[in-house]
């Protein structure tokens, strides 16, 4: 009989192995016993005494530090690798043989793991730290017994997985996995014959990849491969190559673009798989595709989501009945749950998540005994939640959140069954369920999360809530609670996340919220609380990162010397009332990253500390506040970007300079004074990244400084309503991202400049109100001319010439103004062209929107005003439209001199909103097809040479709220309805019209006498010699005081001034009562106001500027 002493094979742990070989002679048990028991003494002071005089291998060790020194090691992780510590057996990562010295084990794989796990941004920053990175140094080729080699979690930046690791013979377990490698995945790789673990997943935005299987054939020890988001779109031999791998127990091919759709053997052998998991390659399409599934019946563990699977859930896994997990979420299945699925008693876990399945959840759920955690979640499941559900004893976790379940809120008693005591995890978010909240809630005392938001919930909550002891997450946000938050809530000491938000409750703030001391987001916001918050609120709320209070009339009353216990990330205070003094407990936040007082009556001067402390934030909203005094340089911004929102406010003085760190800077609406050159023009050692500039608003002077090319990042310039001159700089077309500019309002002149036409992304140009020549579009080049400008506006200027026929390849546009020009020539018949005029058409629908987000995971912030708006002159008043832009469309090309006949063509623009000609020269008659622009809510043609009848079909236009046909020579009967006659006689006055609203009648061969009652006849002759004067006015008296009042009142109805026609009339009647009675045609409106509810399209919302 021999003991020999040799290295075990699965050496992964060190361990060593007593082999006993027969020699042909036989011993007693004690002999044999007395000599086991000597080699296991041996053994174990062989292995005691190993790290007192055991060292590392010198070749290996140097091996070691050439490998250390090719990496990148930010965090100090490798440390210990270094001369002074000469035995490397003892470094961050190493293992070594137990006797002979070698190298056996690298684990260099990140302690924090994914870094994207973290919630808490500073954690994930520490994370990102943790990585190694740099070139992997084949050095490692001296490592001879190395058997474990794990870089995972690492940053190698795309780089290719080095050839020289097909070399590494004694490899057994080789993890790359979430370490950025890239290229080609090295076929010498299958030359690793004693390989049992490969797992390459999660490789860089899968740039990782492989074009066939063959390389991995000869791993017939192969028990473990992952190769998530590996691109293996070209593999077509998967499944044939790892069928034959005779140890393959676990297979993860998720995100690789696998073909599934190609064809697939009806049977596999898989000998001993366990695991299989080929989710999100949506090429399975048929369900039917999955018959080769039927085989595996020793499967356990199976992930089908995202596959693409259609119809019903696959017939070929019903075969499959060892299964203990089974996810088939993320597909397309239609059917209703087969009643064999009910049968899988041994599943413990099912996701059917995100399908289009329907019908109800059937009683026979209660045979899955075995079940722990169902996810049904993002369906079409109707009907009650059965009762059966009482008998899942292992339950622990079940979503149903998205459904049409269509319950009452005593579905929560069917969690009081058997489970009870299990239940950890309850989500039933918007499933329209209704009611109140049942007072025996605390019962479910084993729930740590519960989600019952966005149903129909109403009431009180519950004092029992406080029962519910070892609850961290309670989700009811958007529902319709009401009443005052309970005390009880303060009993519930494990919570972490208590979400509130967007339901009604009212009264103060419970003070035993300042309990929740493991409390870390609290979010309250769009509720109607109210009164005092005090320090109490946050006595012991230690842990608190997240504070949401935003939309609540609550008052802030702390001492100005307050410490708080949190160091919180996350601040909204927004419209809290009387904060009155800038917060100076906010000094001691130091990792606060989003911060929003805005409207909340603070009327101090920022601290200077502040200023420097606002480089850590990423989001700062103090708008709608009496903030004063200067602005200093807004320092470096620690963070890679930052969004800064001080509009309206008192600020003064100069503009900062700016860090190159900032994307968004909102200063307008403030008292900002001089010039622009020290702001946009100071040198910069990096490009800047400022996005959005929004100055607009301010006092500011000067010319606007040619040094555009240090913005490159540009998307949104706003510099109106200040007192800017000069000319545009040519430098701003460098500006080649830029979407929208605003210059309205200055004192801006000479030729747009043609380097505009390189903004080739501009959406919105506003030029309006300045003194602007040349003529509409020679500045635009076919760059501007065919892409997707949607809103023009050179309102005011002085532009010339004809409206050029180039201007109807704008199919986008949807807010044309060239009112209060010299405009001159017919209108164009392609202005009937304008496709977003024409059609429905959202911005909200891809990259060409207009939006600019910033999202912090959990909500998503806009800019005050989403930083998009457009000034549009429509029902007589200049409208500013904010948020709703996207549904704006408006024509306006009044008071030029435009002649010619109205384009039938621009009938067809029948989602135009506003259409306005008045002013011109415009003859002929108004087209017969008016009434097809259903959508129309102002309309105006007044002051032109129209004639003929008003078209009957205008009366067909119920969303018309205003209406101006004054002053043409329109004749004949006034259409009859109710949305006609409910417009005011001013509306149609120095025509010859008859019929209501106008106060003659009409007859058959012309017009009678109106027939009122005698008394006042004798005064019609000089109503009638009146109107003859002022018609004899029009043709030869401009210069009269009439029509200044009235050429005045008309064509600059929208500018400064905002006359409506309204006013101007009651300035004409003002004239008109030196000489006579007011006719009833001059008293009123033509916008029906108070006069007539007009229809109004969904969701149009209008905003006036004042």
């Amino acid at each position: 009989m021999a003991f020999y002493l040799r290295q075990s094979d699965a050496f992964e742990n060190n361990t060593v192995t007593l082999e006993y070989i027969p020699q042909g002679c036989s011993m007693n048990m004690f002999t044999r016993a007395a000599v086991v028991l000597f080699l296991v003494c041996l053994i174990t002071a062989t292995t005691s005494n190993r790290n007192s005089s055991m060292l590392c291998l010198e070749n290996e060790r140097q091996a070691l530090l050439r490998f250390k020194n090719d990496l990148t090691d930010s965090s100090g992780r490798l440390s210990s690798w270094n001369m002074v510590h000469n035995d490397c057996c003892y470094w961050s990562g190493v293992v070594c043989h137990s006797f002979n010295g070698h190298v056996v084990e690298l684990n260099l794989q990140n302690p924090n793991g994914d870094c994207n796990s973290f919630d808490d941004l500073y954690a994930e920053r520490a994370c990102e730290k943790n990585k190694l990175g740099g070139k992997i140094n084949p050095s490692l080729l001296n490592l001879e017994q190395l058997s474990y080699l794990d870089l995972s979690h690492n940053d190698f930046g795309v780089i290719q997985i080095p050839s020289f690791i097909s070399s590494l013979k004694t490899l057994r377990y080789l993890n790359l996995s979430h370490a950025g490698f890239g290229g080609l995945i090295p076929p010498g790789l299958g030359n690793l014959s004693d390989l049992r673990t490969l797992d390459l997943g999660y490789s860089s935005y899968g740039s990782l990849r492989a074009e066939n299987f063959r390389w991995l054939s000869d791993l017939s020890f192969l028990q473990h491969l992952d190769l998530n988001f590996a691109n293996l779109s070209q593999a077509s031999d998967w499944l044939q190559v790892t069928n034959m791998l005779p140890s393959l127990v676990d297979l993860r091919l998720s995100f690789c673009n696998l073909d599934l759709s190609v064809s697939l053997p009806n049977m596999v052998n898989f000998t001993r798989l366990a695991a299989l998991d080929i989710s999100y390659n949506p090429t399975f399409r048929s369900s039917q595709r999955s018959n080769w599934l039927s085989s595996l019946t020793g499967l356990r563990f199976l992930n089908l989501g995202g596959c693409g699977i259609s119809g019903p859930i696959p017939s070929g896994l019903e075969n499959t009945t060892s299964l203990t997990h089974l996810d088939l979420s993320g597909n397309s299945l239609n059917s209703s749950i087969p009643h064999w699925l009910y049968r899988f008693r041994g599943l413990n876990s099912l996701d059917l998540s995100m399908n289009n399945l329907r019908g109800s959840i059937s009683d026979d759920i209660g045979n899955m005994t075995s079940i722990i955690n169902i996810d049904m979640s993002y369906n079409e499941f109707e009907g009650r939640i059965p009762r059966s559900i009482q008998k899942l004893c292992s339950l622990e976790a079940i979503n149903l959140k998205y459904n049409r379940l269509s319950d009452t809120s005593d579905v929560l008693q069917m969690f009081f069954g058997c489970g009870i005591h299990s239940l950890r995890e309850l989500n039933l978010e918007n499933c329209s369920i209704s009611g109140p909240l049942p007072k025996s809630l605390g019962g479910l005392s084993s729930l740590e999360s519960l989600n019952l938001a966005d149903n129909q919930f109403n009431g009180t909550l519950p004092e029992s809530i406080g029962q519910l002891s070892k609850l961290t997450s309670l989700y009811l946000y958007s529902n319709q609670f009401n009443g005052t938050l309970p005390e009880s809530i303060g009993q519930l000491s494990k919570l972490t996340s208590l979400y509130l938000y967007s339901n009604q409750f009212n009264g103060t703030l419970p003070e035993s919220i300042g309990q929740l001391s493991k409390l870390e987001e609290l979010h309250i916001y769009d509720n109607k609380l109210e009164g005092v918050v005090s320090e109490v609120h946050f006595a012991n709320l230690s842990n608190l990162r997240v504070f949401y209070g935003d939309n609540n009339p609550l008052i802030l009353q702390v001492s100005p010397k307050w410490s708080p216990p949190f160091h919180l990330q996350v601040l909204l205070l927004r419209s809290w009332r009387r904060v009155s003094k800038f917060p100076n407990w906010l000094q001691a936040q130091q990792r606060l990253t989003l911060l929003d007082l805005s409207s909340t009556r603070i009327s101090d001067i920022v601290p200077t500390w502040f200023w420097n402390f606002s480089s850590q934030l990423i989001y700062l909203n103090l708008t709608h506040n009496q903030l004063h005094g200067v602005i200093p340089s807004i320092p470096k911004v620690k963070l890679t970007y930052a969004t800064m929102y001080l509009s309206h406010n008192r600020f003064s003085g100069s503009l900062p300079r700016l860090s190159v760190n900032v994307t968004e800077l909102d200063l307008s609406n403030n008292w900002f004074t001089g010039g622009l050159s020290h702001f946009l023009c100071g040198s910069t050692d990096k490009p800047n990244q400022l996005q959005i500039l929004n100055l607009g608003d301010n006092h500011l002077s000067g010319d606007i400084p040619d040094c555009w090319m240090n913005w490159p990042s540009l998307i949104y310039v706003a510099l109106g309503n200040n007192n800017l001159k000069g000319n545009i700089p040519s430098s701003m077309g460098y500006l080649s991202h830029l979407r929208s500019l605003h210059l309205r309002n200055n004192s801006l002149n000479g030729e747009v400049p043609m380097a505009l036409q390189n903004c080739t992304e501009l959406m919105i140009i506003d030029l309006s109100e300045n003194e602007f020549c040349g003529s509409v579009t020679s500045w635009m080049g076919k760059g501007l001319l065919n892409l997707n400008l949607i809103s023009l506006d050179l309102r005011s200027n002085n532009i010339s010439g004809q409206i050029p026929s180039d201007i109807c390849h704008l199919h986008y546009l949807q807010i044309l103004d060239l009112a209060n020009n010299n405009l001159s020539g017919e209108i164009p018949r392609c202005l009937g062209n304008f496709t977003a005029m024409a059609t429905k058409r959202s911005l909200m629908d891809g990259s060409d929107g207009i939006e600019y987000l910033f999202e912090d995971g959990a909500r998503t912030f806009y800019g005050p005003d989403r930083f998009e708006d457009a000034y549009v002159v429509t029902k007589g008043n200049e409208l500013q439209y904010v948020a709703t832009l996207s549904l704006v469309t408006s024509m306006d090309l009044s008071s030029n001199n435009l002649s010619g006949e109205i384009p039938k063509e621009l009938t067809s623009l029948v989602e135009l909103l506003s259409l306005n000609l008045s002013g011109n020269r415009l003859t002929g008659m108004i087209p017969k097809k008016t009434g097809d622009m259903k959508k129309l809510e102002s309309l105006d043609f007044s002051r032109n040479q129209l004639s003929g009848e008003i078209p009957s079909s205008i009366s067909s236009l119920t969303f018309l709220s205003y209406l101006n046909l004054s002053f043409n020579n329109l004749s004949g009967r006034i259409p009859s309805s109710t949305q006609l006659q409910s417009f005011d006689a001013s509306c149609f006055i120095g025509n010859k019209l008859c019929g209501p609203p106008v106060s003659k009648d009409c007859t058959v061969n012309g017009v009678t006498p109106d027939n009122r009652n005698e008394e006042g006849k004798g005064d019609r002759p000089e109503v009638d010699w009146f109107y003859l004067c002022m018609a004899l006015g029009f043709a030869v008296g401009k210069n009269s005081l009439f029509m200044e009042l009235f050429i005045f009142g008309c064509s600059r109805s929208a500018v400064a001034s905002l006359q409506s026609p309204s006013s101007l009339l009651s300035s004409v009647s003002f004239v008109i009562l030196l000489y006579t009675d007011i006719p009833s045609e001059f008293s009123g409106t033509c916008d029906l106001g108070q006069n007539f509810n007009s229809q109004e399209p969904g969701s149009m919302v209008y905003a006036s500027k004042n």
